[in-house]
């Protein structure tokens, strides 16, 4: 079996131009291109796409992907992240039951348990995402850094980044471009905000444009920004902030 370029490109929800570019760096090639310069992928294309998906899915950079691609062959590594799929799902499944139970206690004022109540919620299963994306250390300054602030802080933190989604919320409301003045002040604050969070001063650019990629294919970031689209205007502007200042 064989494909083209065009009908992977559609069923993956990507452009024919990113296809050709996994060709370009090395990490996608075609099964074959025609004599007229037609692109076909074959099964083995399908799984090799597969992983690359789900990496650029976690906000990998496509340096980071080729690495990986090199490390393990794709059974393999497709057989990790279905491992990791089905604990997102379950993870997803659970939280969905608290909520209904909440809200069906709430309406008959019957008393729930924490246990009940927290299902699912458990943010120590960020730790090994964190560490596998940015390493132990990153998981433990963070969490240092957090249980060092007082609640008045915790607060304060808190409110600034609801402050800055609503923010974005309101400029893209109101037409602003991208790479307008009001919307990267906007962009600014979240780029100070990202460095407090992670304590880095000023975060690497290349990983706060890629940071806003993942706000897009991750639907748990993408929810705080509206859904896809809010999370893609706010990755335009993430992307915009990051190209005039390198």
């Amino acid at each position: 079996m064989e494909w083209s370029i065009q009908r992977i490109a559609k069923l993956a929800g990507v452009s024919s131009r990113t296809l050709r570019h996994y060709g370009t760096v090395g990490i996608l090639e075609p099964a074959r291109t025609d004599a007229g310069g037609m692109r076909w992928y074959d099964e083995a294309s399908l799984g090799r796409l597969q992983r690359i998906l789900l990496l650029r899915g976690l906000g990998v950079g496509i340096p980071a992907i080729a690495a990986s691609l090199e490390r393990a062959s794709d059974e393999e590594a497709l057989a990790a992240h279905l491992v990791d799929l089905e604990r997102e799902a379950d993870r997803v499944q659970r939280q969905i039951r608290a909520v209904e139970q909440t809200l069906r206690a709430r309406e008959k004022g019957a008393v729930m348990t924490a246990e009940q109540a927290l299902d699912g919620f458990d943010q120590s299963q960020y730790e090994q995402e964190v560490t596998e994306r940015w390493g132990a250390d990153a998981w433990k300054r963070g969490q240092d850094w957090w249980k060092s602030m007082s609640d008045e802080d915790k607060r304060a933190f808190q409110q600034e980044q609801a402050a800055i989604v609503a923010d974005f919320a309101a400029a893209k409301e109101a037409g602003e471009p991208v790479d307008s003045q009001v919307t990267q002040a906007i962009v600014l604050r979240h780029y100070r905000w990202i460095g407090g969070a992670w304590q880095q001063g000023e975060p690497n650019l290349e990983y706060f444009a890629n940071l806003g990629d993942m706000y897009v294919a991750d639907d748990r970031f993408g929810a705080n920004y509206g859904g896809r689209e809010g999370a893609e205007y706010v990755r335009d502007a993430m992307r915009a902030f990051a190209a005039k200042r390198r």
